[in-house]
């Protein structure tokens, strides 16, 4: 990946999707915790709706909300990410899917790549 200055105050690079443009003012482009809060969210939920549909779940509609707490005394660093996983489908049980959730962040590498450095919880509801 290369990322080029583009004098309006972000980098931007070139992906086979499109272009990314990446900035600390949200009115020119993604600002960086954006880019890894959603990475780490959307790869969680990829994980999770795979392992539940290897186990025999179908599933409907997923969708994961992510609430963020930062540090700014610590350069506003991400401490805690918190995701809340909205699971609708068929064959869904609280036991279930809440070893799919447990299985799944063991196997999401986007999350263990943060593990030691960002408190990560997870937490489900069935609709």
């Amino acid at each position: 990946m290369k990322f080029h200055f583009n004098h309006d105050e972000g980098f931007e690079t070139e992906f086979e999707f499109g272009k990314l443009t990446v900035s600390g003012n949200e009115e020119k482009g993604y600002r960086p915790f954006q880019l890894m809060v959603s990475s780490i969210a959307v790869c969680s939920g990829s994980v999770l709706r795979k392992v539940l549909e290897k186990q025999r779940m179908s599933v409907e509609d997923l969708q994961v909300e992510a609430d963020v707490t930062r540090d700014p005394e610590r350069a506003n660093r991400l401490t805690h990410i918190k995701l809340h996983y909205v699971i609708k489908g068929e064959g869904l049980t609280d036991k279930k899917v809440a070893k799919a959730v447990e299985l799944a962040s063991k196997n999401c590498p986007m999350a263990q790549t943060v593990i030691d450095s960002v408190e990560l919880t997870e937490t489900f509801e069935i609709k």
